[in-house]
């Protein structure tokens, strides 16, 4: 079994391209990633697939996830790629830069310690808040509140994770900033202890 370290493990079978992996990373099986941010400690699993999305710490996404499924010009007479990227189909046309800069206008931003379950789908522009999770299957139209459950197609609210004022003390604790020596004295309460006993232990 290979150790995770501060060097990004990316399996041989991914893609990853123009993007930033924060340290205790992983890129599972098949996995594409292009124009991403992924923070420390976070992973993908098999067959993910995300394009211009900043990915916060600790995010667990689970396979067969799409990040950003980009949109297609419904307002135009076609919705086919040619008219995009034209230089594929003629060599005396080229690809439509503004166009591809609409798609990046919509960039995806996940918060910290984030879980995605399997096949779920989020789409261009969507902001998920930090501590949220987002259910199996799940199509993510619009923003996620931080510690919100949410799921279905369209995904709605499901309940919140914690309570409002555990939230808030989780926020303000901020605990996806420790270092990795504080995270591993720590790790026998994230194991033992529940939301309002770890804040207490921890000073949040």
């Amino acid at each position: 079994m290979t150790r995770l370290s501060e060097t990004p493990l990316v399996h041989p079978t991914a893609n990853v391209a123009g993007s930033m992996l924060g340290r205790y990373t992983e890129i599972a099986e098949r996995c594409r990633i292009s124009e991403a941010e992924i923070g420390d400690y976070s992973y993908i699993m098999e067959d993910g697939s995300v394009w211009c999305a900043t990915i916060g710490k600790f995010a667990n996404i689970a396979a067969s996830v799409r990040i950003n499924a980009t949109n297609h010009p419904v307002w135009r007479a076609t919705l086919h790629h040619f008219t995009y990227r034209a230089n594929d189909y003629w060599p005396d046309a080229d690809h439509e830069s503004d166009f591809f800069e609409w798609r990046r206008a919509h960039r995806v931003t996940i918060g910290h310690d984030v879980w995605i379950g399997h096949g779920s789908t989020i789409l261009p522009g969507v902001t998920i808040g930090n501590g949220a999770v987002i259910g199996s299957g799940a199509v993510v139209t619009k923003d996620v509140e931080p510690y919100m459950i949410v799921g279905g197609v369209a995904a709605k609210p499901i309940r919140e994770r914690f309570s409002r004022s555990i939230a808030e003390r989780m926020e303000k604790l901020a605990w996806w900033d420790w270092d990795h020596a504080r995270l591993r004295t720590a790790l026998d309460d994230f194991r033992k202890l529940d939301a309002e006993a770890f804040l207490a232990r921890h000073g949040g």
